[in-house]
């Protein structure tokens, strides 16, 4: 079928996706490159520090082309671009919140996460505190961080792909990620971390150039800069035929209030969405295990650095591309293509230079799908391995060579998992997919690491009682949201067991993780490990000590 799809009648194929057979050409030839990239580094991957850290070697400024690689997602590409073309100044919520956030992690966690930390979060929440229900309760929080964020990346590449083939079958497209989910798998089991992170740094190089390309392209074509092109975009907005059937008010796109200001309700959903966003950062772990690549504190921050201006300039650009969508593709194309919002960023290149321009983008947005997963399925693997099977069942004495084989059993499982639900979750804007991920990571990981570094009286107690409560509730009230069922882009369209009110639940379980953290201290009894205390502390804040690991 698929065969016969890119066979079809060359002029249709060239309107609604480019040409289908040059985006499988440049596909192919940036997996051919990137492969031969990772599966060099992989050679050098022996032990379990270069499969989960790439041996801390890395320089600050290679880790912070790294972290803007891992950072900028599918979800930073196809769907703010997408959110911003239809929902104007409401979509830009997540370019700020996802840039804004990294204030917190900067100030707050980089450098004491280095410190102290030395393969996963866990490391951190653990050190002063009792071993293994520590390390258990983070291992689950980071599997089901990294497991929401891959639905997205996976979503994200399943819906890229189809736009580029011009595959509207459900079926087809769930084919599509379920491929995508095996070539992503390969690039962890070859490469670890050090492959991972030279496909991050290239990737992030070719994702700001190609943006870059798009904004003066969409200004050229504007004929009369950033006024002239929101001029268009208000426009075809208003023209728009498709926006009230989707459930979008015909209103200015540059009003705010178009998504999020017309009840009491979606003024809430804006201002949940706005803090898991802002707060979600300093809790992802992915993220937070890029800090243990560098070899000193002094590094991390030069890392975050890098990143900052590499994710900030790019998410700038984001709001020129989502009004250069609404501008030159309209509402209506993008609703109507595969993927609904997520296909507006290729759909806008194909308007601004062309086909094969298309997919050149494509096929960089395709590269940063793959860095992400490759990042979280490491992150997701170390967890597992690290902290449950090394930590809590062999009691720290597992092998070297264990921890890394049952690290690629798990990349196994998570991609076929994040696969199968990436499949029911490709009408769902990816950047809203991500955000959920974020409420997970401020709920369930956020307050643990922020009183686990600055509240001594903080207790192991505490520390389960905020990871699962912060995590439980979060994954609850997603279940029961309009995200999950009774809505027309819902994983369930069908069914509509959603009597949680909001989208995005972090207004209700973000809270309620720091305020189990603080119930469960005062009620639990003290770990009487004052010594670990002093050395954390000491560590933290001024990385003496950083080699030795700690025994307890």
């Amino acid at each position: 079928m698929i065969v016969n799809h890119l066979a079809a009648d060359g002029a249709a194929a060239e309107s609604s996706a480019g040409n289908p057979v040059l985006n499988i050409i440049v596909f192919v030839a940036f997996i051919v490159v990137t492969m031969y990239f990772v599966s060099r580094a992989g050679k050098t991957t022996s032990e379990a520090s270069d499969f989960y850290t790439g041996g801390a070697s890395f320089s600050g400024t290679q880790n912070g082309l790294a972290i803007a690689g891992d950072y900028l997602s599918a979800a930073s590409f196809l769907g703010i671009v997408g959110a911003i073309a239809l929902t104007g100044y409401d979509g830009f919520l997540y370019s700020i919140g996802f840039f804004v956030a990294w204030l917190g992690a900067l100030l707050l966690v980089a450098e004491p996460l280095r410190n102290v930390g030395r393969f996963t979060m866990a490391d951190v929440l653990s050190f002063r505190l009792r071993q293994k229900p520590v390390r258990l309760a983070a291992a689950f929080g980071t599997l089901f961080v990294s497991l929401f964020y891959l639905i997205a990346q996976m979503a994200g590449a399943g819906s890229l792909v189809a736009v580029l083939l011009d595959i509207h079958d459900v079926f087809w497209q769930g084919v599509i990620v379920a491929v995508v989910g095996v070539i992503m798998t390969f690039y962890v089991l070859v490469g670890g971390m050090k492959g991972t992170t030279y496909v991050q740094m290239i990737k992030a190089v070719l994702l700001v150039t190609g943006v870059v390309i798009m904004v003066v392209l969409a200004f050229i074509m504007a004929k009369g800069g950033l006024a002239a092109l929101l001029d268009r975009a208000v426009d075809a907005h208003a023209a728009s035929a498709t926006l009230a059937k989707k459930g979008y008010e015909a209103q200015d796109i540059l009003e705010p209030g178009l998504k999020y200001g017309k009840t009491a309700t979606s003024k809430l959903d804006f201002i949940s969405l706005g803090l898991a966003l802002a707060l979600g950062v300093s809790g992802l772990p992915h993220v937070l295990m890029r800090f243990y690549t560098v070899p000193t504190a002094r590094e991390a921050r030069k890392s975050v650095t890098w990143a900052i201006i590499l994710i900030g300039s790019f998410y700038l650009m984001t709001l020129v591309l989502g009004y250069a969508a609404a501008a030159f593709v309209g509402p209506d194309r993008i609703l109507a293509a595969p993927g609904g919002a997520n296909a507006a960023a290729p759909l806008l290149a194909l308007e601004l230079a062309g086909p094969i321009f298309m997919a050149i983008i494509a096929a960089v947005a395709f590269a940063t799908v793959l860095a992400v997963v490759a990042g979280l399925c490491i992150t997701a693997s170390a967890s597992v391995a690290h902290d449950i099977y090394d930590a809590v069942m062999r009691d720290g004495k597992a092998s070297e060579e264990d921890q890394v084989r049952v690290s690629r059993v798990t990349v196994v499982v998570i991609g076929i998992a994040s696969s199968v639900l990436g499949i029911l979750a490709m009408q769902q804007n990816v950047a809203f997919l991500v955000s959920l991920a974020f409420a997970i990571a401020a709920s369930a990981n956020l307050p643990t690491i922020l009183f686990s570094l600055y509240w001594k009286r903080f207790n192991t107690t505490g520390a389960v009682a905020s990871m699962y409560t912060g995590l439980l509730s979060c994954l609850l009230l997603i279940f029961l949201s309009p995200a999950v069922s009774g809505s027309e882009t819902a994983m369930f369209s069908n069914a509509d067991w959603a009597i949680f009110p909001l989208s995005s639940p972090g207004i209700v379980s973000i809270p309620l993780g720091f305020l189990a953290g603080v119930i469960g201290t005062y009620l639990g009894k003290p770990d009487n490990l004052d010594a670990l205390q002093a050395e954390m502390e000491v560590r933290s804040l001024t990385g003496v000590g950083v080699e030795a690991p700690v025994d307890h």
